[in-house]
């Protein structure tokens, strides 16, 4: 295994890392919110209440959480793409 390839998987690794970090928060704080969301949606249904179907903050928020986690996973699949290249590479 020659340097290129050492120097690949470790930016692979490192990548996947930082990626993971960056996407664990948001996605956590997502599924809460839409958790929350659908509570309300039940309670409101048992109520008998109507529920505005306009834009809400949660619903922002929601929106940008989840392009937050899909720019994390993104970069895991590109740390994930330079691990493999790190071992297909014969150099």
């Amino acid at each position: 295994m020659g340097i290129v390839n050492f120097v690949l998987i470790a930016i692979g690794v490192v990548s996947m890392a930082f990626g993971y970090s960056r996407a664990r928060g948001p996605w956590q704080r997502y599924q809460a919110l839409k958790e929350q969301d659908a509570n309300i949606a039940r309670y409101e249904s048992w109520r008998g209440g109507v529920r505005d179907s306009g834009t809400t903050g949660a619903s922002v928020a929601m929106d940008v959480l989840r392009r937050q986690a899909r720019g994390g996973a993104i970069l895991m699949a590109a740390g994930f793409v330079f691990v493999l290249l790190g071992f297909l590479v014969n150099a």
